[in-house]
């Protein structure tokens, strides 16, 4: 049987970037937004090591299906052989990207 495709998708959220795994991606059905599902996390209750960034993104993304990012937001995304370490970012941590313009936050 085929290995399912693992993506690694790099986004911009609320100057954060983060970067998580998953095995779908696509363009969504809603114009604009790319379409990320099938979140890969490591499986909990394991007792060994504890990642506190993924025990994070596990807790903030626990109930979510799929995720509809803004294609702006989107910094990359990669297909990889195998999950690295998930991570969250400020996106302006000496990165050389430059985002592009999004509309500004309510404060």
């Amino acid at each position: 049987m085929r290995n399912k495709k693992l993506y690694k998708v790099t986004f911009l959220h609320l100057g954060k970037c983060y970067e998580l795994y998953a095995h779908h991606v696509a363009s969504s059905g809603l114009w604009g937004f790319t379409e990320v599902g099938d979140l890969v996390f490591e499986p909990s209750g394991e007792g060994l090591v504890v990642d506190p960034t993924e025990e994070r993104l596990r807790e903030e993304f626990k109930d979510t299906r799929v995720l509809h990012l803004p294609m702006q937001s989107v910094v990359r995304i990669e297909e990889v052989e195998r999950k690295g370490a998930l991570a969250i970012h400020d996106a302006s941590d000496g990165q050389k990207v430059t985002p592009f313009p999004m509309p500004p936050r309510n404060r």
